[in-house]
């Protein structure tokens, strides 16, 4: 299934993981695919790694998600250091397992590493998907701007640049305050911008999280959620427990005001997936 056709009848809820590390065997997620499949995702997204990393282990356990656990899989492409045979090899092992979505993103630099100089923004290679193959391409927004972008204003441009070139639906960066998400929202549709677009949230579990967060993602901290780190940050039960709580207000709050749906940052964890899904169950 095409995910933007999902956008058509409910309001979407998806969880997002990512491959073991490379000294890990593949079957490491396999636990965490069989708790997940309980919770009735919509869909489950598989991360690709800085560089392309973990190419062939997104793809493989995209493959799982699909095939045996039965959920639509939303493996991501990343590309900066990509070829056009690459991609189009990636594409092909994507064919073979039955898998119509992908999520074309530009890619964290690496320290390093030279890009390869084909694709240098993810709309470059969402116009070559669109051109090559069949696939559905999902993009990327972010609420509060992207890093690189010298304002909001111009960050709404090279997104609609993306959708332009074919994107069908967005996933956001994580953010901790909605008044960021609908203020996004607006400067979108004000754009013209019209594709259904998902509220990424990631529960704050444990502190080590905390300046990791941060640094990738440049997501701010409202002081709501400061208090709660500076109050619970040394007892681990009761931060995991007042995250939970955090995301579930914002999902609560997101959920009221109609949006196209909700994209879970859970870190592979789903005890917390659970939990989550677990709270808001009653609102979709």
């Amino acid at each position: 299934m095409k995910l933007n056709e999902l956008f058509k009848k409910k309001t979407v809820c998806s969880f997002e993981i990512f491959p073991p590390k490379p000294d890990m065997p593949v079957e490491t997620v396999y636990d965490t695919l069989e708790a997940l499949r309980d919770l009735r995702p919509d869909y489950i997204s598989v991360t690709y790694g800085a560089g392309g990393s973990q190419s062939k282990r997104t793809a493989e356990i995209a493959a799982l998600i699909k095939n045996k656990y039965g959920i639509e899989p939303l493996p991501h492409l990343t590309a900066l250091y990509q070829t056009e045979e690459s991609v189009m090899r990636f594409a092909e092992d994507l064919r073979t397992a039955n898998i119509e979505n992908v999520l074309a993103l530009r890619g964290d630099r690496v320290t390093g590493a030279e890009p390869a100089g084909v694709f240098v923004h993810a709309s470059d290679l969402v116009a070559f998907l669109k051109r090559n193959t069949s696939l559905n391409i999902v993009g990327a927004g972010y609420p509060e701007g992207h890093y690189e972008s010298p304002n909001l204003a111009k960050d709404i441009e090279n997104l609609k640049i993306k959708v332009l070139a074919g994107v069908t639906h967005i996933n956001t960066q994580l953010f901790f305050d909605n008044g960021d998400f609908y203020a996004f929202i607006d400067r979108a549709r004000a754009a013209g911008i019209t594709i259904p677009i998902q509220a990424g949230i990631m529960p704050l579990v444990n502190k080590r999280q905390i300046d990791r967060i941060i640094m990738l993602s440049g997501a701010k901290i409202p002081a709501g959620l400061a208090r709660i780190i500076a109050r619970y940050a040394d007892n681990p039960e009761a931060f995991m427990s007042a995250g939970i709580a955090y995301a579930t207000s914002q999902l609560v709050d997101l959920l009221a005001q109609g949006v196209d749906g909700v994209h879970l940052y859970i870190m592979n964890r789903p005890d917390v997936a659970r939990r989550i899904k677990e709270n808001i169950s009653t609102l979709f």
